[in-house]
């Protein structure tokens, strides 16, 4: 049966005469906020290495904000979802493709980018350090890790009708030739039944576009989810000790984590082997891996 709209149009008769360019349209891109967890070197053979939580940025090679770092991120095509845009984004920075990836949010503020309209779908990619070789795409003059600490420096509350928290975070992005801060807002507001997060910058001193407000929501929601899933596994190796997997989880929380209560929180998440470290300059370890076991 075809139904008629209240012009009297079947469907087919109203696809026939709409035009699309009637309506402005935004253009999307999907940017990427990819993790991974690298060893500093040990002062000494004997002395395990420290972790530091770093994230992929690329020097823009064009306008606007030649010569800043950003995320590394693309237009989303016609032929293409903006999951499969971020896979592709991807693989061209790293030559990787099976990793953790999952959606952040949607950034639509007016005026994030100078250019013209653009709403950025946002994702977070966590990656074993081993697996990555870097290569600049078209549009950048290169790519590099850089360390990342994100912490809290003010908190402000105000009780009116419901509440209103805000809380301001330094963000601090640091490589070997150069290190740039951050401030962003983070302020929740509940009203009734109904909360809602929302990011601002502060100041920024480097960083493009509105990249800051998307890498302190990464930061957020990993630290969220590595508290209830084992999503910090997915930086790790196929074997790994169980003090590796606790200085992955301090980084990520910026917290020291007290060994025991550590051990028995991820017991059911890894799996003991009979391998064991070997060349480490101190005892050997044994080492695990992730129970599979848990997710079938």
């Amino acid at each position: 049966m075809n139904m008629l709209d209240r012009d009297g149009l079947t469907e087919r008769q109203f696809l026939e005469q709409y035009h699309a360019g009637d309506f402005e349209r935004p253009s999307v891109a999907a940017d990427m906020v990819i993790f991974t967890v690298t060893n500093t070197e040990a002062d000494s053979y004997r002395k395990l290495p420290e972790k530091e939580l770093r994230i992929l940025l690329i020097q823009r090679g064009g306008h606007p904000f030649l010569g800043n770092w950003a995320l590394p991120g693309g237009f989303v095509r016609p032929d293409e979802t903006t999951e499969q845009a971020a896979v592709r984004e991807l693989s061209e920075e790293t030559g990787v493709d099976d990793v953790y990836l999952e959606q952040l949010y949607t950034f639509s503020d007016v005026g994030r980018d100078p250019r013209t309209w653009v709403m950025s779908c946002s994702y977070m990619a966590l990656i074993n350090s081993d697996q990555v070789q870097l290569k600049a795409g078209d549009d950048a003059v290169h790519a590099a890790w850089f360390k990342v600490t994100y912490r809290l420096r003010e908190r402000k509350e105000i009780i009116e009708d419901g509440y209103v928290k805000t809380k301001e975070y330094e963000l601090k992005l640091s490589s070997d030739e150069e290190e740039f801060t951050a401030v962003v807002g983070r302020t929740m507001t509940s009203k009734s039944a109904s909360t809602s997060t929302a990011y601002s910058i502060v100041s920024n001193d480097g960083l493009a576009f509105d990249h800051a407000k998307i890498i302190a929501c990464a930061i957020e929601r990993l630290r969220g989810k590595v508290n209830y899933t084992d999503i910090a596994l997915n930086l790790m190796p196929g074997l790994f000790t169980l003090t590796d997997l606790q200085q992955v989880y301090e980084v990520i929380l910026d917290k020291e984590l007290l060994k025991a209560a550590f051990r028995r929180k991820v017991a059911d998440l890894v799996a003991e082997t009979d391998h064991y470290t070997e060349n480490a300059g101190h005892r050997p370890s044994r080492l695990y891996r992730r129970n599979m076991e848990e997710y079938q």
